[in-house]
């Protein structure tokens, strides 16, 4: 889909999607200028838990462009929010009465940026009335632009896109990963990796959330589930998933909401058998 293929959701002349492809294409090349030369570093909810000027940078120019188009739009962004999981599902909530709510991660994948491993990206969505409708994830390394809206299918480079075949487990390539918070999340997490390393075909875990979900849009994975994550995370992922084909829930299989944060996404065949794996491992995660 390019933002000429007149899209559903438009004000005036203002195509949601067209804008949201259009900003996360800017910041993706910024960044992308930027790797191996930022500043500086500082950590936010853990030591696992990074956060550059460029993060800042991505996001400050995201909302700006933005807000250039649909000034009365709300804006929820992850360095725009205090560290930690309070601190998120308090920010959502805050702006759960905006009739339109974008919902951004100007860099998802920050450790990865910050060590110059080539997996990390933008995701933007926006949300009608606590309904995802346009989602866009932008990998500018491979240069991918992933965008889905609501209804209308989900595309990367043009092309539709569509979740994975595999029936089984044992058939499976699934993603995860390590969660900032050692406690609670990233306990649960690898208990999950634990019970489901020799039940799958392989294990995955590449460090974007964001780019993991992209992935099983495009069928590149049958499954990716994590622990402790936040709306900017997901929201963009989860319609991609939906509008391919595939199933979207929290860990213990109720539907997604904004409030989401124990993902389970997968392209729908194996979503049961993998939800089971995962709560008789007691890796379903706590309802924060």
């Amino acid at each position: 889909m390019s933002a000429n293929s007149n899209p559903s959701f438009t004000v005036g002349s203002k195509s949601y999607t067209a804008v949201a492809i259009n900003t996360a294409s800017k910041a993706g090349e910024w960044i992308q200028s930027k790797l191996g030369d930022f500043n500086s570093l500082d950590t936010k909810y853990s030591s696992h838990d990074l956060v550059t000027e460029v993060d800042k940078g991505a996001e400050k120019m995201i909302r700006n462009l933005i807000l250039t188009h649909f000034p009365y739009h709300s804006i929820l962004g992850e360095e725009g929010v205090e560290p930690g999981p309070l601190a998120s599902k308090q920010a959502l909530e805050a702006m759960g009465d905006a009739e339109y709510l974008w919902i951004v991660d100007p860099l998802d994948g920050t450790t990865n940026f910050v060590h110059g491993f080539p997996f990390f990206s933008v995701s933007i969505a926006l949300a009608h009335k606590g309904e995802v409708i346009v989602g866009v994830i932008y990998n500018p390394i491979s240069n991918e632009l992933f965008v889905a809206e609501k209804g209308k299918g989900a595309y990367v480079k043009g092309k539709r896109m569509q979740v994975s075949s595999e029936q089984k487990l044992s058939e499976s390539l699934v993603a995860t990963g390590f969660p900032a918070d050692r406690y609670e999340a990233l306990p649960a997490n690898l208990r999950g990796i634990q019970a489901l390393a020799p039940s799958v075909r392989n294990l995955r875990m590449g460090g974007s959330a964001a780019l993991h979900m992209a992935y099983v849009a495009a069928g590149r994975l049958s499954g990716f589930w994590e622990i402790g994550l936040n709306s900017w995370d997901i929201a963009a992922g989860a319609l991609l998933i939906m509008e391919s084909g595939g199933t979207v829930t929290d860990t213990n299989g109720n539907p997604y909401t904004l409030g989401v944060r124990n993902l389970l996404a997968t392209n729908g065949h194996i979503h049961g058998e993998l939800q089971r794996e995962l709560a008789a491992a007691d890796a379903v995660g706590t309802v924060i």
